[in-house]
């Protein structure tokens, strides 16, 4: 019997500097793939001189895969004027990539396989209502302009997929209620985090490395740290977390953001504008092993989003044992217990300041151990294996019927 193959799409180098949670599940179900499957990616280079539009084989996380690139992008983490979706999309049409199962991870680039052959999955990464519907710029979703237009081709494309996966409880509700002639499709999925890069430190190992940092910071050696990782996008609203770090009033406490985007001017202006220069650090992309480093020497990790998923970073701090602060938005206030991090129930300065306060004010109220346990049902392996178990399970029945 032949082996199935599974080729998913998304507008990304694997090997490149990408950030994003979607990326991240992507290289984790390549991490992971069971043994008898083919896995195939159609991505983007960030090499303009590499060879486009042929498949090429090569190793990722000790797996050998196969890759197609469709065109080139220099940095993926900040939008150009024509959104890289739209050219990723335009980039699909007229192809055919055919193949017993087929994983998207965006709506638009679906325009280009409603006629393919294979076993469809479309994960949906956010709750689309409230992203439609959040109050900051525009700009952060250009469908915002044209929700009925998004609708409408939702409406359309959705009904090729064999499979709708949410990793948002609610949102995976609304698509039942919304298509309930797909109700028996769509199913909530837990987002995951990889247990073999996130785990917790001993108290000794992170108290010397987090003495380290703020040595090489030039900053108090006893020094609180707050993190924030992702893109610098209006979605995840950095803007707000520098003016709660202003509302808190503590010196002894720094920011570290990790991460790269269209709004790094914007946070770079107003640092200095509240006088914090000398209480933010602002990282870049960090790699996964030097992010996990950061989760564990800090004392919680802050989600300040308008809208979410299930942000794998909030994941990826409890993990290290780190609570976490967020707004009420997506997944993770229905994930956190009282003793693993705090729901701010407004998204303002003042909440968010005191969120951090009172962790901060309370260190032995939020165990690593707790935080851990929050995390756990999330682990990688575990949720992507009940995956592909089920893909192949599906495939072999298929293979019966047809011999």
């Amino acid at each position: 019997m032949s082996q199935p193959t599974l080729t998913m799409f998304y507008q990304f180098d694997p090997w490149g500097s990408s950030i994003g949670g979607i990326q991240t599940i992507i290289r984790l179900f390549i991490k992971y793939a069971h043994d008898e499957f083919n896995i195939r990616l159609v991505g983007i280079e960030d090499d303009p001189q590499a060879t486009m539009g042929v498949w090429k084989e090569a190793e990722f996380e000790g797996k050998l895969i196969q890759f197609f690139s469709l065109f080139a992008v220099l940095d993926d983490n900040v939008r150009g004027l024509v959104p890289t979706t739209i050219k990723y999309t335009a980039a699909l049409l007229g192809k055919d990539f055919s193949s017993d199962f087929v994983h998207f991870h965006r709506l638009e680039p679906t325009l280009a396989s409603l006629k393919w052959s294979g076993d469809k999955t479309l994960f949906i990464h956010n709750d689309i209502r409230k992203q439609m519907t959040a109050t900051e710029s525009k700009k952060a979703i250009l469908w915002r302009r044209f929700p009925g237009v998004y609708f409408a081709l939702e409406k359309a494309l959705v009904q090729q997929f064999d499979q709708i996966f949410s990793c948002n409880s609610e949102s995976a509700i609304w698509y039942q209620q919304q298509y309930p002639m797909l109700a028996d499709r769509v199913s909530f999925l837990k987002n995951i985090v990889d247990n073999e890069v996130f785990f917790p430190w001993s108290t000794e190992e992170c108290d010397r490395s987090r003495r380290e940092l703020a040595q090489k910071l030039g900053i108090h050696k006893d020094s609180r740290f707050i993190l924030f990782a992702g893109r610098l996008h209006p979605q995840k609203d950095p803007i707000l977390l520098v003016r709660s770090l202003a509302a808190l009033e503590n010196s002894k406490v720094h920011l570290l953001i990790a991460g790269e985007g269209e709004l790094r001017s914007e946070i770079q202006a107003e640092i200095t504008q509240l006088g914090l220069t000398e209480q933010v650090t602002m990282l870049g992309p960090v790699a996964q092993g030097e992010l996990s480093r950061l989760h564990r020497i800090t004392d919680a990790f802050v989600l300040t989003s308008s809208y979410e998923g299930l942000p794998l970073v909030a994941l990826e701090a409890l993990a290290c044992g780190t609570p976490v602060i967020t707004t009420r938005c997506g997944e993770t206030p229905n994930l956190l217990s009282v003793n693993s991090g705090i729901v701010v129930q407004e998204r303002t300065p003042t909440a968010i300041a005191e969120a951090i306060r009172k962790i901060l004010s309370n260190l032995s109220f939020y165990p690593p151990e707790a935080c851990v346990r929050s995390a756990q049902p999330y682990e990688a392996r575990a949720v992507i294996n009940s995956v592909y178990e089920d893909m192949l399970k599906r495939w072999e029945q298929k293979s019966l019927t047809t011999d």
